[in-house]
Order: C-alpha cells, then sequence, then structure tokens
C-alpha cells in the first residue's frame, strides 16, 4: 500500500511506515504525478483535491487533518467512490485560544471594560461553541448567529444578521466557506454587510479569507471605516493584500488553529479513520511526547486585580498573540513559511497556575477556562 502526505502534518512520520510505503511532500506539490499509483491521501487545505489531482489514480481515501474541506471536491470522490473525511472540531480549542487573546488584547490596548461589551458570534458550531463560552467567563454578552441551527432548532437563542449588527460590538466569524444556495458565505462581509456595522466594531475572522470581500473591506477602511480588524485568513492566500493588512489591528498567517493541541487532534483522527478504512490496527492510536513550554508552570499574585486583568496576563501568558502580527508585518513574503515553521503553541489545559490572592469565584472561572489549578 502507498500514503501521499503532506510533509508538514506533525507527529505523522514513522507512525505508518509499518504498513505502508509513505511519501512525503510540501502540500502545494502533491500533483497527480505523485498520487497517481497512491492508495490513500493525508493531506492539508494547501492540496486541491479535484478531478485534476484525482483523475485516473488509484486513490481510494482522502484524510484531510483539518476542519475545512473546502479544498475537496466532494462530489466527485463520491461519483467515483473516494472515501474522504476531515476532522471537524480538532483545533476549536487553538482557535478559542486564539479569539481570547485577540478580545483580550484589543481591551487592554484600547481599554476596554468587556462587561460592558456584547459579542456577535456568526457560525455556532465546534469553534463558535466553545468562542462563545469563552465569552460567558469574561463576562461578555452574546448574540448568537447561525441559520442551519435556527432552522433545525428554531428561534430560540438566535438573532438575525440585524439584530447581531445592533447589538454586537465585537464580531467574530466561524462559518464554513459555502460558495452558493441559502447558506452562502462566499464574500458574506460585502459592502452591505460592513456599512451596517456599529461604529467601534471589533471584527475578527478566522475562518475562511474568502468570507470577506477584500476589496469591499479594505475601500471602507480606507474611508474611514470606525472599525477595527482582526483577520487570521485572507483570499488569495498565501499572496495576501498588503493594504488590508496594514489596516488591521491584528494580521496572522492563517494559524488561529495552529495549536500543538489541535495538530495532534487532527493528526490523531486522520490516522484512526485510515486505520479503520484499510484495516491497519491503529484505531486508537495517539501522538506522545507533544512538547511542553519552559514556562508552563506561571505562579501569579492577582492582589488588587481584577478578573479581567488577571485573564489578559495568563492567557497573554500562554500565547502572546502580537508575536505572530509582528512576525507577518516583517515578513509579508514568507506567509506558507510562517505557517509551516510555526513555533510551539499549547492550550491553556498545558498550563498549571500557582496563585495567590485571588477569590474561589476567579480561580473557578479560570479552571474551566482550562488552565490547572494548583
Amino acid at each position: 500500500m502507498k500514503i501521499v502526505a503532506d510533509e508538514k502534518i506533525p507527529f505523522l512520520k514513522n507512525v505508518l511506515e509499518p504498513f505502508a510505503d509513505v511519501e512525503y511532500y510540501p502540500g502545494i506539490q502533491i500533483d497527480r504525478n505523485k498520487v497517481k499509483d497512491a492508495d490513500g491521501l493525508i493531506v492539508r487545505t494547501r492540496t486541491i483535491c479535484n478531478a485534476d489531482l484525482l483523475e485516473g489514480t488509484n486513490v481510494k481515501f482522502i484524510a484531510s487533518a483539518t476542519i475545512g474541506f473546502d479544498h475537496i471536491d466532494t462530489k466527485y470522490c463520491k461519483e467515483n467512490n473516494i472515501y474522504w473525511t476531515n476532522v471537524p472540531g480538532c483545533n476549536s480549542g487553538s482557535v478559542m485560544q486564539y479569539i481570547a487573546a485577540a478580545i483580550l488584547l484589543y481591551a487592554k490596548e484600547k481599554k476596554i471594560d468587556l462587561s460592558n461589551r456584547v459579542l456577535g458570534v456568526i457560525g455556532v458550531g465546534n469553534v463558535g461553541k466553545k468562542v462563545v463560552h469563552l465569552a460567558e467567563i469574561l463576562g461578555l454578552q452574546v448574540v448568537l448567529n447561525d441559520p442551519p441551527r435556527e432552522r433545525a432548532e428554531g428561534p430560540c437563542g438566535f438573532v438575525s444578521l440585524n439584530g447581531v449588527f445592533r447589538e454586537a460590538d465585537i464580531i467574530s466569524l466561524h462559518v464554513p466557506l459555502n460558495l452558493s444556495g441559502e447558506d452562502r458565505t462566499y464574500h458574506m462581509v460585502d459592502d452591505k454587510f460592513i456599512e451596517r456595522l456599529k461604529t467601534g466594531t471589533l471584527l475578527i475572522n478566522s475562518s475562511r479569507g474568502d468570507v470577506i470581500d477584500t476589496s469591499s473591506l479594505k475601500r471602507h477602511l480606507k474611508r474611514g471605516l470606525h472599525c477595527d480588524v482582526v483577520l487570521d485568513v485572507w483570499e488569495n492566500e498565501p499572496y495576501i493584500d498588503l493594504e488590508l493588512l496594514y489596516d488591521t489591528f491584528l494580521a496572522t498567517p492563517h494559524i488561529a488553529g495552529y495549536s500543538a493541541d489541535g495538530k495532534a487532534n487532527g493528526t490523531k483522527t486522520a490516522i484512526q479513520t485510515l486505520s479503520r478504512f484499510f484495516n491497519l490496527g491503529l484505531n486508537d492510536w495517539e501522538p506522545e511526547n507533544i512538547p511542553v513550554p519552559e514556562d508552563s508552570e506561571i505562579i501569579y499574585d492577582g492582589r488588587n486585580k481584577k478578573f479581567q486583568e488577571i485573564v489578559t496576563d495568563l492567557v497573554l501568558h500562554t500565547y502572546n498573540i502580537r508575536n505572530d502580527d509582528r512576525n507577518l508585518r516583517n515578513a509579508t513574503s514568507d506567509f506558507e513559511l510562517l505557517r509551516g515553521n510555526y513555533p510551539l503553541r499549547r492550550e491553556f489545559t498545558t498550563y498549571k497556575l500557582s496563585i495567590k490572592n485571588i477569590s474561589s469565584e476567579y480561580r473557578m472561572l479560570l479552571k474551566i477556562l482550562g488552565f490547572q489549578i494548583d
């Protein structure tokens, strides 16, 4: 058996070698010639799995170690009896950490009390649910927009987009990329969307770059749109719009879900699914020895500090999002290199807190957020 895999998928090497010939390539270089005699593929979003890649090959199985699957032509796969899978929710904790860092840094620099603010979450799936949970811990009020869930579950708990525009001071996008249909999200953020934002809104996109119409957003920002933007995903990656980048509050190279925990979860699910498909006996496989940061044990004194200040200090200790922003601004042509060589980032559950002068309520909130409390 032969497997072709993206070389940047972590924890993968030497796992399948006892069962298959495994060839590793940069995702963007995986082409039909490389996969023509492969039985299975393990890829990321940079490998477009369509007829151009798959026609006339031996491929029977595709695992994408990512939450998205818009790079897979699912119709073609179904018509040609190719089983495909993705890993929804695998990096939801990582994206939640990214959103926490973005919001808390923004509030710190703008001197904003989050208890007086409303977060609008558009798309309340695996990631969106965790962002809602985060918001509740931070003291934000929340409004939710998710038309597919609203149709399935009823209107209770959801608002229209107009409701989001009317109430939200922060809007975070967590939608899939749908190019057409009732729930089309391609260029959801267009002129009409942007014009309805409240003055001072913070707009965060960590979903898919094509959800935002770059030309519309850029045009409004140039005209003095009074809002701030955090972008982790971009149209035309890796060839991103530099004018838009320079107008953002934070700009990062599609790494919101790039914690070591999220990557390990993605690889684990891909391997287990491949194992079940080809009957390899790796159905319970998990990555071992995930690195731990040197500063994973935190001693903290919360004397005379409000919870927002405490949680800001601790979240930014686990992930200083400004470093990723600075790295991209300093090397805009290295978008793929920054992703491929992303430094170690662990989620809250890795960190052990030894804290004093902090209330039992605050301790409980930090524990709910995921920190280990001594």
